[in-house]
């Protein structure tokens, strides 16, 4: 590896486990499901904030609280056993763009969804085969479901994002990148095994692309699918068993650059 590179992974490396540690837990979105304890009551949470996850952390971090008010604590009993009347409660509930209207459709979704497949990680990992490089079938097999779903509505599609629409997929490539990565510092959960730390694919925020810009890992920009599978090969120099680890150094190097 050529002395450049060489200085390069060893700043990615030294951010890499400079954010990726217990503290980091407290101040983002994914302190919401590390306060459960079951694979669906984090999956479902996970899954919830991380299609939340615009705008500020503070803010994320409330609409998650709400709906663990919302689903009484209980995430999965409520999305596979609530009556209809039990959904009054998801009344006037709003996030930026996201209202109780897109709530009440992935509520619905999501119980087709454990009731056919049992679990999230099984919506996701049937459309891949582990000899694809990454997600992008996952993603749009995933984005499949929903529109085939009764409880698909034209306004809320917008919140799952899927590649072949050209969306950088952010928020569910930091969903995946939540469950399926593991290690031995405990921020992300490692609770998926179908899928593969390899396949995933970077999320593509504004404090990665500016990042990367600056290391010279990217070339444009550009928020799209395209430029999200780039970085995410460009990192695989570095580590290609486990590329998105770097998410950490490149997002905590950009929110929190001292």
């Amino acid at each position: 590896m050529e002395t450049k590179l060489k200085d390069l992974k060893k700043l990615l490396d030294e951010n890499y486990q400079k954010f990726n540690s217990e503290p980091f837990i407290k101040n983002d979105p994914i302190q919401i499901p590390h306060l459960f304890s079951k694979k669906q009551d984090i999956e479902i949470m996970a899954f919830l904030v991380s299609i939340l996850a615009w705008g500020q952390r503070v803010s994320i971090i409330n609409s998650g609280k709400k709906l663990i008010q919302i689903f009484e604590n209980e995430p999965f009993q409520f999305i596979v056993h609530h009556q209809d009347s039990d959904l009054k409660s998801c009344q006037k509930f709003v996030h930026r763009t996201f209202n109780d209207t897109d709530l009440l459709s992935i509520i619905g979704f999501l119980k087709n969804i454990y009731l056919q497949h049992q679990t999230l990680e099984n919506a996701f990992a049937i459309h891949l085969s582990k000899k694809d490089l990454n997600v992008e079938k996952a993603l749009n097999g995933f984005r499949m479901l929903f529109e085939k779903d009764e409880h698909f509505i034209s306004r809320t599609k917008k919140h799952i994002a899927h590649p072949l629409s050209g969306s950088a997929c952010k928020r569910l490539n930091m969903f995946l990148r939540w469950m399926v990565r593991t290690d031995q510092n405990g921020v992300d959960f490692g609770l998926w095994k179908q899928i593969q730390p390899s396949q995933l694919v970077c999320p593509l925020d504004v404090h990665v692309i500016r990042q990367a810009l600056s290391l010279g890992l990217l070339k444009t920009d550009h928020s799209n699918w395209n430029n999200a599978v780039y970085l995410t090969n460009v990192l695989k120099q570095f580590d290609p068993k486990d590329p998105v680890k770097y998410d950490f150094a490149l997002f905590g190097m950009g929110v929190m650059p001292n």
